[in-house]
């Protein structure tokens, strides 16, 4: 696949952050009193929305709650998260491969840029990527397009010569909503069942199949 913009999730598509998370919910609903939640629950959360998340996992509906948790969550991230985070065996070398093929890059996720850009500066790939389009930018999450479609504005350039890699059906659907190629990678809790429903290029197993 030729493309030249490849713009990418974060959670289980570039990385698996999945220890790290796991061990900040248990750490935020075990001092907040919440029951502790199995932990493959909490991975079905990874790459939504940090309000939508903690939602499903405490029950809490109130919008001012959610804000408080998410702070707390905050604090125990800052300490455990990035440490907790691998990219993927491949990653650099995919990314790295596109950047000498002429392509830019970018990364469209619902996690913090500030938390990203700690994971691509220490492992010195930070330089491969434009940008991050992440929560703080506060466009409207996936499936919503928003952060697609300001990468695109960003870059200047056509929809035809974009392409999204996510691991979530949400990500085939911001594509889809976005009128930009998809392709879904089975590094997260999706399988290729999932993705089938949805217009995409490829499906593959992991990053290195889009070289």
């Amino acid at each position: 696949m030729s493309y030249k913009v490849y713009l990418f999730d974060f959670d289980y598509t570039l990385a698996n952050s999945e220890v790290g998370i796991v061990k900040c919910f248990e750490l935020l609903m075990e001092q907040e009193g919440y029951p502790l939640r199995p932990k493959d629950e909490i991975k079905r959360t990874i790459g939504l929305p940090m309000s939508e998340a903690l939602s499903i996992l405490t029950g809490e509906v109130d919008e001012a709650k959610i804000q408080e948790l998410k702070d707390k969550y905050t604090v125990f991230a800052d300490l455990y998260m990035t440490e907790n985070t691998y990219l993927y065996d491949d990653t650099k070398m995919v990314l790295k491969t596109l950047k000498e093929r002429g392509a830019k890059i970018a990364i469209i996720s619902s996690k913090t840029r500030r938390r990203i850009m700690q994971t691509l500066t220490r492992d010195k790939i930070d330089d491969l990527v434009e940008f991050i389009i992440g929560s703080e930018d506060k466009y409207a999450y996936k499936p919503a397009p928003d952060g697609i479609l300001e990468a695109v504005k960003r870059l200047n350039v056509d929809k035809k010569d974009v392409i999204y890699i996510g691991d979530n059906i949400v990500d085939a659907q911001a594509a889809q909503n976005a009128q930009v190629d998809f392709a879904g990678v089975l590094t997260g809790n999706n399988i290729k069942a999932d993705f089938a429903k949805f217009p995409h290029v490829k499906i593959m197993n992991c990053l290195q199949e889009l070289i």
